[in-house]
């Protein structure tokens, strides 16, 4: 029985549903949306999440993290709002979450594949809601996706919204280095010290030195406990996301078994080794579609002064960038009031 009772806490039981969208006086709106679906692609099926409080309004396309993480899971730990203004599709890239598939060769697992499905659910969404044109939201990974994607396909998207953008792997990974140093130091702290300079880097460094850094486990424990993060004030990854996304119950206690085993299995993902070599500025200098930053000041998953500088260099009808003084790497769920009000008066 104790072994039955441990595993209900971890895995509650539930049947996956999704809560529909209520009003204020918790009756479920008319004419919003809340469910889980599934398009097919070549035998494939990708799965998604469907939220919005009035069906009639823009639609969202929500590229998250990862590859592995769902970003519905965010979502749910730290409510945005976004599904009052959009009609929102967080989507489970192939492979991963509720697109979970066992049979994913890690190898086939490219850039243009990912790129491919996200276009295949873009056309499903803007057929189905009737809009020629929908807002795509980037985050971290999903922003390496969305800018090849908004340059590629300009007459899909009315405009981008990037959170976390990703510009130049190595880079981000020496200057998230170089702050995590200044940070224990001026922390005095000996020990964590002592553990990162086993992984000082030199000029010469590149893709090699990042992926031992970045595979580490330091790495990602270091940023959480100074702050700079998934957010800037979760201080670990198995407390704020581990645990959170095994009881998701908007996920059958399957589906989340099958979330991490994703997450797993995308470590060894074709698109791990092609990022390395993305260079922002140069392979996407210019934008035919309005783009906003989302930044947090203290985002060194994807380094704030580099997605600065790629800002201030990129050509777009109209961008706007936005720092957020209380954020890490994710802003939008870090401090959802003012990015809303970003959105509705600046971007819709």
């Amino acid at each position: 029985m104790r072994g039955k009772r441990s595993m209900g806490i971890i895995l509650p039981p539930s049947k996956g549903k999704l809560e529909p969208c209520r009003d204020e006086k918790g009756e479920v709106i008319q004419g919003s949306i809340a469910e889980k679906t599934k398009v097919s692609l070549n035998g494939t099926e990708l799965g998604m999440i469907i939220k919005g409080e009035d069906m009639t309004k823009p639609v969202l396309l929500v590229m998250g993290g990862g590859p592995g993480i769902p970003e519905y899971f965010l979502d749910v730990v730290a409510p945005s709002g976004l599904e009052k203004e959009f009609v929102v599709c967080f989507w489970d890239y192939r492979g991963t979450g509720l697109s979970y598939d066992s049979d994913v060769k890690p190898e086939d697992m490219t850039t243009d594949q990912y790129l491919t499905d996200a276009v295949t659910v873009t056309n499903y969404l803007r057929e189905r809601f009737q809009q020629d044109k929908i807002y795509i939201l980037g985050h971290s990974f999903g922003t390496y996706l969305s800018i090849q994607l908004v340059a590629q396909y300009p007459e899909y998207y009315q405009a981008y919204i990037a959170m976390g953008q990703m510009t130049d792997d190595v880079e981000r990974e020496k200057m998230d280095y170089d702050y995590l140093i200044q940070y224990y130091e001026s922390k005095g702290n000996d020990k964590m010290l002592k553990k990162l300079e086993k992984y000082a880097y030199t000029e010469k460094d590149g893709i090699e030195w990042v992926n031992s850094w970045y595979g580490s486990g330091l790495r990602d424990m270091a940023q959480h406990d100074a702050g700079v993060g998934t957010m800037r004030d979760m201080k670990s990854v198995i407390s704020g996301i581990v645990f959170p996304s095994l009881r998701i119950t908007s996920y059958t206690p399957k589906e989340r078994i099958q979330l991490w085993k994703g997450k797993i299995a995308s470590n060894q993902f074709a698109v791990n080794k092609e990022i390395n070599y993305f260079h922002a500025k140069r392979e996407v200098p210019s934008i035919q579609i309005s783009i906003y930053f989302f930044a947090g000041k203290y985002d060194y998953t994807c380094a704030y002064p580099l997605q600065k500088e790629y800002f201030e260099q990129l050509q777009a009808p109209k961008k706007k960038f936005y720092t957020f003084e209380n954020s890490a790497h994710s802003p939008l769920f870090e401090e959802p009031e003012k990015a809303m009000q970003i959105i509705r008066k600046d971007i819709l």
